[in-house]
């Protein structure tokens, strides 16, 4: 096995009194001043946000020291410049830029005020050794996530000239001259003259060094770049700054209409689902603000728009399914008003038409219209359903054209079957004929899923360009098609999600999280989201895996290298969660010795959306990183390794991967990249392995790396296409934290002999008398051994003197039901015995240390497998590493 090294942990910094954060430490990287004056003096020239930080400290304590007697004592670690200790700065002999270190840290507790998980914390500047670390340069970032004391701004951000990027903590300030030096490219800008109070003690919140990340609360117009508005004034730039508590002035000045809605119903459900699914519709639609819009479209063989508007009858209008119709005919059918002016369409277009009203004008009639829905299939004995699924979802976004062209709109689709007739269909009517499989799939043999996918590519275009959502809800235990609808699902942010039910708790749960509304009035939904980024000259961007399309703005920062969605620095999603992450892949500049960049480098990320409330919002999270130069760079790369988060990046290239490519070439691929990882950064005696050693920070890695080869993202022949597009769309917008869950699940133990504990994934940690919890976050097993089980069936938990084993059978369903709340998709909860049938969704992810060919002891602890176990994987792997 693997022997690891440990050092010692490095010195941190304390956190600073002001502002509550840390200099240095959280934030990331501050300019160092070129000259301070200890005790509370600034000597001229441009302040950065570490002097700035200190400047505020030292100010701040050394009125302290005066009344009370106080002592300064804080330790800052830096690059180039000495530590700061009981009031006294040494100064570098040259200007140098003061880095934190992010090696002594927890890195979540990094991603916790900066929304981002680096798995290279320090970057080499050489493209040629950037290339032998493996695991490429990237960035997660979580653009929505909750931070802490986030200041929102009710102004226009102030950009840069010539690079866009927003002034932020990093950028150095002339107070003197008004002016401003953008830390990406270097240019000059002027401040406006709302700013003519700035000053060292009066800040606008931008520049806080603790404020890397800020949000702007912008006006409900195109923003214009260095604009503000003119009753803007310093004043009350300052008074969001210094307040503590950061608080936003209403957004309801202006008129905002509701969010859209299309449910697509499946009415070849059957009676009992069909029941289920309208009840719970209706439950939805109740709790939906009155000026949230609402339209209703079913299909089986044909597709049915229903009028909302029309009280004398229950009045549709009838769509073959069978044929394919542009946009623009569906709306001529429907009869649809247009006007040359987006905004007087939209409104006229809303009270001609009855087809998408508000919940408040058509609560009775979408009610009725919704309880009359009954089963009509027309199927025949040996045959599959008619669906007409794709025309349901092509007449649906026609309709959201119509009378949504600048909002944003949810088209969700409620389907038990599989789609067989018209554009989109994956399987032919007759039961006769097979569905599709992953084997068909990889070796094109699918008899229509090419055409279905570029039928589903044109659907996600028509949704990017207005900013729509695709949602599908598949309850049903066979396939719907989700495979060839997940792109347009996936690019425009919506949900994909399959149950065996629309009864079960999975299915409502999950519906009912799109349309929460935590304390407000509005409903917490964001739309029409677009991400930018800003990046030092020698930083190139490859692409983005995730939630997430490309807009093809192409600019001197984009690489010419294409990983994902890539060829841009600028990507649209039409909608985001607190919880969706993007995987950003980077490369650097082919610099030369001797002519590397500055000490540090930034990425800026901007982040533009439409609050639930109405309000458009732009988050901007600026980060710094230092790059590795010099005789201490294999430390400072080797120090700032994330695996959490390279273990994350290397899953969504492996899926991205296997899109192309058959699932062994994917693993050949996977195991290589292992192989050169624990060669470069292994410690050995060639063709030694018994000396081979990996350092702390990495020993974890190859093991993630053998689950992620055993997991259902690779081993896709396990499951069906429908299975796997799920488990893709989840992996591709989940965090760090969750990812790692779905690639080494967690497994705790609960037994008589104290509290639970975290155990081995592995056979070894089955036992009659203990009680496992399995979390692979898409199940969560209570798996029961044999013992525990038969006192179960004897009912000795209900004896009162059996209080112990009732308090134990009690402690896992607990743990269970915290694991599953907050979580979407809504994993399954299983409860299975030993030796039980559903004991499998445990079986199949542990570590087959005890296979059929070889163990020792119980032969009921065996896992009948050909896979090699975790200790064979190591050995080999430090066989191979070694050989150079």
């Amino acid at each position: 096995m693997m022997e690891v090294e440990t050092s010692a942990p490095p010195r941190r910094a304390v956190p600073m009194a002001y502002g509550g954060g840390y200099v240095g430490s959280c934030n990331g990287l501050y300019p160092a001043p070129p000259s301070l004056v200890p005790g509370g003096g600034v000597a001229g020239g441009f302040y950065s946000g570490l002097e700035r930080a200190i400047f505020w400290k030292s100010s701040h304590f050394h009125q302290q020291k005066i009344r009370g007697g106080g002592r300064w004592e804080y330790t800052f670690i830096a690059v180039d410049i000495h530590y700061l200790c009981d009031g006294t700065l040494l100064l570098p002999s040259s200007p140098a830029i003061a880095a934190a270190t992010v090696s002594g840290m927890d890195f979540a507790e990094l991603e916790a005020v900066e929304g981002l998980r680096w798995p290279w914390n320090a970057w080499t500047p050489s493209r040629s050794e950037a290339a032998t670390l493996v695991v490429p340069l990237s960035v997660i970032c979580t653009p929505l996530m909750p931070l802490a004391d986030l200041p929102v701004l009710p102004y226009e951000p102030l950009s840069c000239s010539r690079c866009a990027a927003v002034l932020n903590p990093y950028a150095r300030v002339d107070y003197r001259s008004a002016l401003w030096i953008c830390a990406f490219c270097h240019s000059k800008n002027s401040f406006p003259r709302s700013y003519a109070g700035i000053a060292d003690h009066n800040l606008p919140a931008e520049l806080f060094p603790t404020h890397s990340t800020v949000e702007y609360l912008l006006p409900n117009k195109n923003p214009n770049r260095n604009s503000f508005p003119s009753t803007s004034s310093f004043a009350s730039l300052s008074f969001y700054t210094s307040s503590s508590s950061l608080s936003v002035p209403p957004a309801a000045a202006v008129s905002v209409a509701g969010p859209a809605f299309v449910f697509v119903v499946d009415v070849c459900s059957a009676e009992e689902e069909l029941r289920a699914l309208k009840n719970e519709i209706l439950h939805v639609v109740a709790q939906l603000p009155e000026n949230a819009l609402v339209g209703l479209v079913s299909f089986g063989s044909m597709v049915w728009v229903h009028d909302l508007g029309y009280a004398q009858c229950s009045r549709v209008v009838l769509f073959r399914g069978d044929g394919e119709l542009s946009s623009a005919k569906i709306q001529e059918l429907l009869g649809v008003s247009h006007s040359q002016t987006p905004k007087l369409a939209s409104s006229q277009a809303i009270q001609k038409q009855g087809y998408l009203l508000p919940v408040s004008d058509c609560e009775f009639s979408f009610s009725t219209a919704i309880e009359e829905l009954n089963r009509f299939s027309d199927a025949l004995p040996g045959h599959r359903a008619s669906r007409a699924t794709g025309a349901a979802v092509s007449t649906s976004v026609a309709l959201l054209e119509s009378y949504s062209p600048n909002s944003g709109g949810r088209v969700m689709v409620f389907t038990s079957g599989l789609a067989t007739t018209g554009p989109g269909m994956v399987a032919e009517i007759e039961l006769s004929r097979p569905i599709r499989t992953n084997r068909e799939i990889v070796s094109d043999s699918a008899s229509f899923h090419e055409k279905a996918r570029n039928f589903y590519q044109k659907i996600a275009q028509r949704l990017l360009n207005r900013s729509f959502v695709l949602d599908l809800f598949a309850c049903s235990l066979d396939q719907v098609g989700a495979a060839e609808m997940r792109f347009p699902i996936e690019a425009s942010g919506g949900l994909l999600i399959l149950t065996d039910s629309f009864e079960s708790d999975q299915f409502k749960k999950c519906l009912r999280h799109i349309f929460k509304r935590e304390g407000t009035d509005h409903l917490d939904m964001i739309s029409d989201a677009r991400i930018e980024l800003v990046t030092t000259n020698e930083v190139k961007i490859c692409g983005a895996l995730g939630p997430c399309a490309s807009l093809r703005t192409k600019n001197n920062s984009v690489s010419e290298k294409e990983i994902g969605h890539g060829g841009t620095s600028s990507w649209k999603t039409c909608t985001l969660t607190t919880k969706t992450s993007i995987a950003f892949i980077f490369e650097v500049g082919n610099y030369q010795p001797n002519t590397y960049p500055g000490p540090v480098f930034f990425i800026q990320f901007k982040t533009r959306y439409l609050h639930g409330d109405g309000s458009n919002r732009l988050r901007v999270t600026t980060a710094a990183r230092r790059w590795a130069t010099g005789s201490r760079s294999s430390s400072e790369i080797t120090t700032g390794f994330d695996q959490e988060a390279a273990a994350t990046i290397m899953a969504r290239l492996a899926v991205n991967r296997i899109e192309n490519y058959h699932p062994r070439e994917v693993i050949s691929w996977l195991d290589k990249m292992l192989i050169r990882f624990t060669a470069k950064f292994g410690d050995y005696v060639p063709e030694d392995p018994s000396t081979f050693r990996l350092p702390s920070g990495f020993s974890l890695f190859p093991q993630f790396m053998y689950y992620l080869r055993r997991s259902q993202f690779i081993d896709i022949f396990s499951y069906s296409p429908d299975e796997v597009a799920f488990f893709t769309w989840t992996l591709n917008k989940e965090n760090v934290n969750g990812s790692l869950i779905m690639i080494q699940p967690t497994l705790f133990q609960y037994s008589f002999d104290g509290p639970p504990v975290p155990v081995l994934l592995d056979i070894g940690s089955v036992s009659p008398d203990v009680i496992l919890l399995f979390d692979s976050f898409f199940h969560v097993v209570i798996h029961y051994g044999s013992k525990i089980a038969q006192w179960r069936k004897l009912g000795y938990h209900q004896d009162p003197s059996h209080e112990n084993l009732m308090k134990l059978i009690e402690a896992p369903e607990i743990d269970a039901g915290g694991l599953i709340v907050g979580r979407i998709p809504v994993p399954k909860l299983i409860r299975c015995d030993q030796h039980g049938s559903q004991a499998r969704f445990l079986l199949a992810r542990l570590n087959p240390s005890a296979t059929q060919k070889f163990h020792a002891g119980d032969p009921s602890r065996v896992i009948f497998t050909d896979d090699v176990s975790l200790q064979d994987f190591l050995e080999h792997l430090q066989a191979l590493a070694v050989q150079g």
